[in-house]
């Protein structure tokens, strides 16, 4: 599950930022090949999904044939991280290739600032796609009929993903099943599962004397390996932990591992729609010529360093499934180990694939070379932010560096052979090169940023 990597420390390379001037040199009508017509895009979206919860890489606690065939029928990237472990920040690096602070959206229930495209109105403007979303937007309201750039096919209802999940499956296999084919689509199906494990937690938060389905104990997974966490955690870290409910209620063992079965559960949930919308496009002639992306915008804690929920950066909220299939173009069944990659390489792979330009600056770099086979820009490393950008994480094939404004503790993690994050090499001297050079990667990025003006602190990480 945690492919060994080959070192590869040389600053020069990692100047992530620029990114829409490397896409638009690898359009696909340029870089790979003879012209094609423009395929359509499905973009699926959940919710909270931890990285490790699809059976077909690994997880033998669900069973997810939806996820499998994605998995079989594409390329999915081991280092595929969130550009901010929180619901709105995520979805609107996705949608725009900019990273939390340059859109504005910084923590929940925030719009994307005006002078930003999203990325369903670059697509219909540029490329002449039609452009459509069913499903939780919360870029600001969770649920509207009113998403700039795309036709609302459905708002999903309700809060809540075993509901309103439902009526998303529905409105996508209704919108392939009747549309005209005048164009092609771009086609947003963005659903709530597994999140409504933030509402099991609140129903559940009370410590347990006994298990209330006793016939599950044989079926609960274990604790994860990593279930201990790091005394010098930086402040925001350790802060949260002690608030959420197996901390602050003293859960037995066997609680945590409820509450981990539980979470299983709403990933089978979610896989169950996201079948019904495959199942439809195969049947409605689109699979050939479809592109698709499947990631999450955030994970969950899911006990790793007795965490639920998110909001932090460690791997458990911060590291996403990322999943693209194109037959034909796209090579099935692979796994890329070696690159790192954001949710904000997804808008300039996406208007590579549609023959059109990345919107200007974004940050992110098309990976349609690597799924070709080839070569691409970027993959160097990513930096993730959180809590209105006072914490930020550089991650690198080999390490992991977390730092948070004024906050004395940092944490350095050498991915390679410690995948779980158990031990903070933040202090080791042998490791003060490896410090110093994340620390560089860092500034370097920030320098270049286009801090939005609503953003706290604009400054501070710009020196």
């Amino acid at each position: 599950m945690h492919p060994r990597l080959t070192p590869s420390c040389d600053r020069r390379q990692f100047l992530r930022v620029g990114g829409a001037m490397a896409a638009s040199s690898l359009l696909g009508h340029g870089a790979w090949g003879a012209p094609q017509a423009k395929p359509n895009v499905l973009f699926v979206m959940t919710d909270q999904q931890h990285f490790d919860t699809i059976a077909a890489a690994g997880c033998g606690y669900v069973r997810t044939p939806a996820f499998d065939r994605l998995v079989q029928g594409g390329t999915r990237f081991a280092l595929s991280y969130t550009a901010n472990p929180l619901c709105s920040p995520a979805r609107s690096a996705m949608l725009t290739g900019r990273p939390t602070c340059e859109t504005g959206v910084y923590v929940n229930d925030l719009a994307i600032r005006r002078d930003m495209p999203n990325l369903g109105q670059w697509l219909g403007r540029e490329a002449d796609y039609e452009c459509v979303y069913a499903g939780k937007w919360h870029l600001p309201m969770g649920h509207t009929t009113s998403i700039p750039g795309f036709r609302v096919l459905s708002t999903g209802e309700t809060g809540y993903g075993n509901f309103g999940d439902g009526l998303t499956s529905r409105a996508c296999t209704a919108y392939l099943r009747n549309r005209s084919k005048d164009k092609p689509f771009f086609l947003v199906a963005s659903f709530m599962q597994p999140h409504d494990i933030c509402e099991w937690l609140c129903l559940n938060a009370h410590k347990m004397d006994r298990l209330p389905y006793p016939e599950l104990r044989d079926q609960l997974p274990p604790l994860p390996a990593n279930f201990g966490f790091d005394p010098k955690e930086p402040a925001p870290i350790s802060g949260r932990r002690k608030g959420n409910e197996g901390v602050s209620n003293d859960w037995s063992e066997e609680q945590w591992r409820f509450y981990i079965w539980s979470y299983y559960r709403h990933i089978e949930m979610v896989d169950a729609e996201i079948g019904r919308v495959l199942d439809a496009l195969e049947t409605n002639g689109y699979g050939n010529d479809t592109l698709i992306v499947f990631t999450a915008d955030h994970g969950e804690g899911l006990g790793h360093h007795q965490t639920v929920r998110k909001n932090n950066l460690y791997d458990a909220a911060a590291h996403v499934p990322l999943v693209f299939s194109l037959p034909g173009e796209i090579g099935a069944g692979k796994l890329d180990t070696g690159r790192v990659v954001s949710g904000m390489d997804i808008t300039p792979t996406i208007c590579d694939y549609a023959g059109v330009a990345a919107p200007p600056k974004v940050r992110g770099f098309s990976l349609r070379g690597a799924l070709a086979g080839g070569t691409a820009p970027g993959g160097e490393f990513c930096v993730s932010e959180v809590q209105a950008n006072l914490g930020r994480m550089v991650r690198t094939p080999e390490y992991k560096l977390i730092t948070y404004m004024d906050d004395p503790n940092s944490q350095l993690f050498d991915m390679r052979h410690d995948p779980g994050e158990t031990r903070n090499l933040i202090d080791d001297p042998a490791q003060a090169d490896t410090v110093r050079s994340l620390r560089g990667l860092l500034s370097d990025w920030e320098k270049r940023l286009d801090v939005a003006p609503n953003v706290p602190n604009r400054t501070y990480w710009r020196g």
